[in-house]
């Protein structure tokens, strides 16, 4: 039996879940990083690891502040898998971004495993990525965001 009930992973999950919907509604990133342990670890393997929920926050606004990652707005959930004895969850989660003004949706997913801490908050992700399946992806909504409206010349 695990340390955690059922209920209270659940919980946590709904609470990571509605953390990253409001930080891309909002913009404020820091929503999503206190669903994090102060000495929390985040491995990305696009960007590495970051040690501690300040890293990760910093990393995040950073992030998610450069366009067109300022687009990518949604995060819903596929799947998910929880090992209720280790506390763990492990999702397929969709990288959305908003309507270029086409209609079409642009999303490429990837698979994230958390580790529960307790307190709602987690002490683990790691997020595993296809680059082959991503890159595509963000340059086909590119194209169509361009054919839509006029966009910076810096994004070339």
């Amino acid at each position: 039996m695990g340390t955690w009930t059922r209920q209270e992973l659940q919980e946590a999950h709904d609470g990571f879940i509605e953390a990253a919907t409001r930080s891309g509604q909002t913009g404020d990133w820091s929503i999503w990083a206190d669903r994090f342990t102060k000495d929390a670890e985040y491995y990305e393997h696009l960007y590495g690891t970051f040690h501690g929920r300040a890293e990760i926050a910093e990393w995040i606004a950073s992030t998610m502040s450069q366009w067109p990652m300022t687009e990518m707005k949604q995060f819903p959930h596929n799947w998910c898998v929880c090992d209720e004895d280790r506390g763990w969850w492990i999702c397929e989660i969709e990288n959305r971004f908003d309507d270029p003004g086409d209609g079409g949706i642009y999303e490429a997913s990837n698979i994230t495993i958390l580790k529960y801490a307790g307190d709602g908050r987690f002490s683990y992700e790691e997020d595993v990525y296809n680059p082959a399946t991503f890159a595509p992806m963000v340059k086909a909504w590119i194209e169509a965001k361009r054919a839509h409206t006029t966009l910076p010349t810096t994004t070339d």
